[in-house]
């Protein structure tokens, strides 16, 4: 018997459909070999049937493939009152083709009987081998019968296939149809990728950070000495003897630099920078001065940024980091003929002359080799010089000293994620 027309027959005689195993009954129907539509049909799961996968399968029994197999139809019946992502997820747990979301109302509608003609349901096809009488139940052997012990005649309904030759256009036409084909996916799939990625970098520089985490403190954490208050010069710019000496024959550390504008009008200075990048808190340049007692600033300061890690045994190390902040090219020289390449930011006030002793004097040249950062009050209109300068602009606000907090992380996270790509060598 057609394998089709038995589970219309079975639905819509309301008669009930179980699975069985080896024999046995069993309510799963990923575990099931056998599908029971009626005391006198048992069918593998895997029949094929006439309802084409494809819209130019002809036979079934040539191209199986191409159809959908009778446990795809049967979980589409029993799962008609299920939402479409629960009836995907059963398909993909039972390992069964599941019907595409606009056929399978089609194919519940078809097997219920509202419609009896479609598109997608292949004409029987007739067999050209010579009929016999069906085999009695007295000789079948155990062997051939099905669960329930009745002759399991319709798995051997069409064992001898016809030859079929496929026409060369119809071939074309299906490749070019399956070339068009968007598969469905669920949320299982989707999480499936096919590229393959390589994070030796990333590995290599976790190495890195636990080997400076597990190393001497003093190679994380430089503290200013007499020396450098004495000499602020030989502190920025050690002489290469000297710094082979100390380090015991080692090369020394270089260290970032930062250079700030030499306007008046600029909010960040020599004055008040250092206040502003270690302990967050913004204070106005002449005040900063003026508390300082007028004294004219040194030309080089260091600063010093905390930060915090995760470290071997989960544990949290803190560090400090140590920056140079100039106001000039005067001062830059101090830290000898590669200074330039120690120079990460750039603090500028949107006046094209600070740049002028600069080692690249156009803006636009500037800061493509180093990170721009442009301070403005919150209250200030933009400023249309900059607009073309590749610059980032952070606001503070006047009034407000709370959030200088959060103006100096973000002026940090800018920083870092600029050294990251351009200058790796100084973040260590």
């Amino acid at each position: 018997m057609d394998a089709l027309n038995a589970l219309r027959e079975t639905i819509q005689a309301q008669r009930p459909i179980s699975y069985f195993a080896d024999g046995k009954p069993t309510t799963s129907l990923q575990a099931a070999t056998h599908i029971v539509l009626s005391p006198t049909t048992t069918l593998p799961k895997s029949t094929p049937t006439r309802w084409r996968r494809d819209a130019t399968a002809t036979d079934p029994h040539a191209e199986p493939q191409r159809f959908f197999a009778l446990d795809a139809l049967v979980l589409t019946w029993s799962t008609r009152n299920e939402n479409a992502a629960t009836y995907m997820r059963q398909a993909t747990t039972s390992g069964v083709n599941y019907v595409s979301l606009t056929d399978r109302k089609a194919v519940v509608d078809w097997l219920e009987g509202k419609v009896d003609v479609s598109d997608k349901v292949a004409p029987v096809q007739e067999s050209t081998t010579p009929t016999s009488p069906p085999p009695t139940t007295a000789s079948l052997s155990p062997s051939k019968r099905d669960p329930h012990g009745a002759p399991s005649t319709a798995r051997h309904t069409g064992s001898v296939k016809r030859g079929y030759v496929p026409d060369a256009t119809d071939i074309e036409a299906v490749k070019k149809i399956r070339a068009n084909e968007v598969e469905l996916r669920d949320r299982n799939t989707v999480l499936r990728g096919v590229k393959v990625n390589n994070f030796t970098q990333i590995k290599e520089y976790v190495s890195q950070l636990k080997s400076a985490a597990k190393g001497p403190k003093v190679a994380a954490v430089v503290t200013p000495t007499a020396s450098s208050v004495a000499s602020t010069s030989s502190a920025a710019s050690p002489s290469p003897a000297a710094a082979s000496k100390a380090a015991g024959g080692k090369k020394s550390r270089v260290f970032p630099i930062i250079m700030v504008s030499s306007s008046p009008t600029a909010l960040l200075t020599l004055h008040n920078i250092k206040k502003f990048l270690e302990e967050s808190i913004y204070e106005p340049s002449e005040v900063a001065r003026q508390r300082n007692g007028g004294a004219k600033t040194e030309d080089v300061i260091p600063i010093y940024r905390k930060r915090t890690h995760i470290g071997a045994g989960g544990k949290e190390v803190e560090t400090r980091v140590k920056y140079f902040a100039v106001d000039g090219v005067d001062a830059l020289g101090k830290f000898g003929a590669d200074a330039w390449d120690r120079v990460v930011c750039v603090m500028t006030t949107g006046q094209e002359w600070q740049f002028k002793p600069y080692k690249w004097t156009e803006p636009r040249q500037l800061f493509h080799n180093v990170k721009g950062i442009y301070f403005t009050w919150t209250n200030d209109p933009p400023n249309s010089r900059i607009k073309d300068w590749n610059v980032s602009e952070l606001k503070i606000d006047q009034y407000k000293r709370h959030v200088d907090k959060s103006v100096v992380a973000h002026f940090w996270r800018l920083l870092d994620a600029w050294m990251t790509t351009h200058k790796p060598a100084l973040l260590l």
